[in-house]
């Protein structure tokens, strides 16, 4: 197969540019995968109706790091910093990427804010490695002066009050374990207000780790699927949840997953028995397509994702090309919003 096989046409407009208020307002398409029906048009509020007593949600815990820096050279030129990952324990250096009409010589620094700068170290295959120079503890100082890595789509220019509310909304109910530089998107519908209707509802919730990394933003450059290798990224599957998906097993229950993220994380794992993945964590590069032995997850949460992207082919390997090709000119005829900040697909 081919890239060029999970295309699709999306209106500029259906591109959502802000996410749904609350978070559980978002609408919701509802494909079932052993069914020969259409989809449902349903909203987010109404997955607690979706599922059932004794199933289990698997969420990602991570925390998206604010880590885009606005930066003026010693000439005053701009220069933005994107963090991409810690390069040691103290978090003083990371690799970045750099956007500037000049790029700064190796050893100098630019200025966030008077209490913060950013020296550069080296520039090493596209990327950059920096030290963050200040007093405060590196994570506070990018916390302070940091900015959510909304992805290219979402536009905003620098003053753009929306940037204050992304802070908070561009981050899920669940974060905890800062490391990401992108959102993982399902998990950007829930609420404490949902979280407790499900839980009234008999559904359980367990957690993985997967940071997401710069890849997710990148377009793939091969055309044909064998030749794809994505971006390594950094994932850890507790024991307690390990035992959660046992237990979910054990007395029937569905492991639901939000989010393309949980699945790879999941799927990234060796058995410790029948359909229950084994605890423990590494880097994961693991890519779905069409083909593909889904061995963990029996139902899963998702954003609509972009035409040819390896998460569209994940979600494609899941509920069938066709099936799912169908239902995203089905989501796009009926004014569906796309992407990070827009509406849902439950694949049951």
């Amino acid at each position: 197969m081919r890239v060029g096989d999970f295309d699709y046409h999306l209106p500029v407009g259906q591109i959502a540019q802000q996410a749904a208020t609350p978070r559980h307002a978002a609408r919701m398409l509802v494909l079932e995968r052993g069914a020969d029906c259409p989809p449902r048009h349903r909203k987010v509020a109404d997955l607690p109706g979706e599922l059932s007593a004794g199933d289990l949600l698997v969420v990602n815990n991570t925390r998206v790091v604010p880590a885009r820096l606005l930066a003026r050279k010693p000439s005053g030129g701009r220069v933005e910093v994107f963090l991409l990952e810690a390069l040691d324990a103290g978090r003083r250096h990371w690799r970045a990427l750099l956007g500037a009409s000049r790029r700064p010589v190796e050893g100098s620094r630019v200025r966030v804010a008077e209490d913060f700068e950013v020296e550069i170290v080296s520039y090493l295959d596209g990327v950059v490695e920096v030290r963050l120079v200040g007093d405060a503890a590196p994570d506070a100082l990018i916390d302070r002066h940091g900015r959510p890595p909304l992805p290219p789509y979402i536009r905003r220019a620098p003053d753009d009050p929306r940037l204050e509310d992304d802070r908070r909304r561009y981050q899920t109910v669940f974060a905890r374990r800062a490391g990401a530089v992108a959102a993982p998107t399902a998990g950007l519908h829930f609420s404490g207000e949902l979280l407790a209707d499900l839980r009234r509802r008999g559904v359980e919730v367990a957690e993985i780790t997967l940071h997401v990394g710069e890849g997710t933003f990148r377009p793939l450059e091969v055309d044909r699927l064998d030749q794809i290798q994505l971006h390594a990224e950094r994932y850890e599957v507790p024991a307690e949840t390990s035992r959660a998906i046992a237990a979910a097993r054990r007395r029937g229950g569905r492991v639901v997953a939000v989010g393309t993220t949980v699945v790879r994380a999941l799927e990234s794992r060796a058995p410790v028995g029948e359909g229950v993945p084994g605890p423990g964590g590494a880097q994961t590069r693991l890519f779905i397509a069409p083909g593909f032995a889904f061995r963990y997850v029996d139902a899963l949460l998702t954003n609509f994702h972009l035409p040819r992207s390896s998460l569209l082919m994940l979600v494609a390997a899941f509920a069938g090309r066709e099936r799912v090709l169908t239902a995203y000119r089905l989501a796009v005829d009926a004014g569906y919003r796309f992407y990070s900040y827009g509406d849902a697909m439950l694949v049951l």
